[in-house]
């Protein structure tokens, strides 16, 4: 597996955001609860002081992985990629002729896959299937449903 982390612009955005409100206010409200907690007495039996403890570790848990994960984050350029074939940021209509029902899809890095937006991974079965694709071709997808034939509708491409 690479080294990289695959991200959108906007991801990237996304997530330096978040890295910064977590550092920020997380922290200051994280040390205000522990402050709070601490003041209720015996150390020892307090519950309250406990949990905030053990939120603040979640805390520096998940920044951690997000510092982890823009260190190693590689902005997407998709200039160069053919602008008739799928490929990493393409937005893809297709018809699932399985099922007879169309469904648009954005082909994203498996970092940003959230299937409730229709973002798929690229390396994901069906993410797999329609990479490289062009419009017109009708792929298959190995699921653990079985197999899903997808007549490609439309390509767009996404700024990112």
């Amino acid at each position: 597996m690479s080294n990289f982390v695959y991200l959108s612009k906007g991801r990237l955005r996304e997530l330096e955001q978040e890295l910064k409100e977590l550092k920020t206010t997380g922290r200051k409200g994280m040390a205000a609860r522990i402050a709070e907690a601490r003041a209720h007495g015996d150390l020892s039996e307090n519950a309250e002081y406990d949990a905030a403890k053990e939120e603040q570790g979640l805390l520096e848990l998940k920044i951690s992985k997000l510092e982890e994960m823009l260190s190693k984050a590689s902005v997407i350029d998709i200039s160069s990629f053919p602008k008739d074939e799928v490929h990493i940021l393409s937005t893809v209509t297709v018809t699932n002729l399985n099922i007879k029902k169309n469904f648009t899809y954005t082909m994203v890095a498996p970092e940003e896959a959230d299937l409730q937006q229709g973002k798929i991974a690229m390396s994901s079965p069906v993410g797999s299937a329609l990479m490289g694709t062009k419009v017109g071709q009708t792929v298959e997808a190995k699921v653990p449903a079985g197999i899903v034939k997808f007549k490609i509708l439309k390509i767009d491409q996404v700024d990112g």
